[in-house]
């Protein structure tokens, strides 16, 4: 196949970032996806819907004319401090959509998170009875867990009792890296789904770390073994609608990754959808790839399916190797690298 016209995606969780980084992400967004879900881990976080409107009115300042359908959705960050209220002021926002669940260090900006999970017990009730989405970070934090095994963790400690204790709560496992994962939300129930990111699929710890550390491969979830990365390619190529896409693009500026104490995030915004079409080509599911980019977020997440459509076509490209990002550069997924697919035309 040389040539692929799918419905226009969706991007179910991605970090646009703020002020002048948004003129980076948002048009790289807007150019492959009708919808993103942002991630509200800013600085300060985005823990109520005022302030939700006033980051979603940042972001609309930068899409480009030509994509003017591109709706930024919001989540909220769940602190010990997020009330019953602040859920149900949600019920009249038309940019927040679901709320974000960290606990305290597991990811950048994360120091706003959640040390105990009981205390959102009534906060949970109340998104459960509103049928407001959960989508978790989910791994623990706790130092004695290892790195590699946060995510089975979390399911098995954290994550089997909050589904338990509130059964009919919509719940997002994002950006899931592991066979673990895959298992459990292939057998969970059909309030259960998963996002999955293109770099979970093209990389496992083996470009991470062998002949040398790779830091713009580095992010958390953190890359895990090749039987993991076979899993998840195989649970997105699948058709089963409890997997749909999430990029999970999270720019640092180039000196923050490229330190002794590198950030953790990759950026893939600028080619999020070559690189999923990439993927599902290899294995010979590029019949699957609407689904799972187009189709199977939105339902879960009740929403209409996109009436644009892109095109892409086998034609390559080579990736910069570093792209302007505020005052300084962003290094992009596959910096310096060609890729064999292109977009090249918006239908409507």
């Amino acid at each position: 196949m040389d040539e692929l016209t799918i419905i226009k995606p969706d991007d179910w969780h991605v970090h646009l970032r703020d002020e002048a980084i948004l003129e980076r992400t948002v048009p790289d967004a807007a150019r492959q996806f009708s919808r993103v879900m942002a991630m509200p881990n800013l600085t300060p976080p985005i823990c109520n819907v005022a302030q939700a409107e006033r980051y979603y009115q940042r972001i609309k300042k930068w899409v480009p004319k030509e994509c003017l359908d591109f709706s930024p959705l919001i989540a909220l960050y769940l602190t010990e401090q997020t009330t019953v209220t602040n859920i149900a002021d949600i019920l009249n926002s038309v940019c927040v959509h679901a709320c974000k669940l960290y606990f305290v260090g597991a990811t950048t900006n994360a120091g706003y998170g959640v040390k105990d999970l009981t205390t959102l017990y009534p906060v949970f009730e109340a998104m459960q009875t509103y049928d407001i989405p959960l989508l978790i970070h989910g791994e623990t934090a706790e130092g004695y867990v290892d790195i590699f095994d946060r995510e089975a963790y979390f399911i098995k400690h954290y994550l089997l009792n909050l589904i338990k204790q509130f059964p009919k709560l919509r719940i997002v496992l994002e950006h899931i890296s592991t066979k673990v994962a895959v298992q459990f939300v292939q057998q969970a129930p059909k309030t259960i789904a998963a996002t999955i990111t293109p770099h979970h699929l093209l990389y496992n710890r083996n470009h991470l770390l062998a002949n040398g550390i790779r830091p713009h491969y580095y992010c958390l979830p953190i890359l895990k073994r090749k039987e993991d990365q076979h899993a998840l390619i195989k649970a997105a190529t699948s058709g089963n609608p409890k997997f749909f896409l999430g990029t999970d693009s999270a720019p640092h500026d180039q000196a923050k990754k490229e330190t002794s104490c590198g950030c953790a995030g990759i950026y893939n915004m600028n080619v999020a959808i070559e690189l999923y079409v990439t993927v599902f080509e290899q294995v010979n599911a590029l019949d699957k790839l609407q689904g799972f980019a187009s189709k199977f977020g939105a339902a879960f997440y009740q929403l209409p399916e996109n009436k644009t459509k892109i095109t892409l076509v086998k034609k390559n490209q080579q990736i910069p190797e570093r792209l302007d990002y505020g005052k300084g550069h962003v290094v992009p997924l596959m910096a310096g690298q060609s890729l064999h697919w292109k977009i090249v035309t918006l239908e409507t």
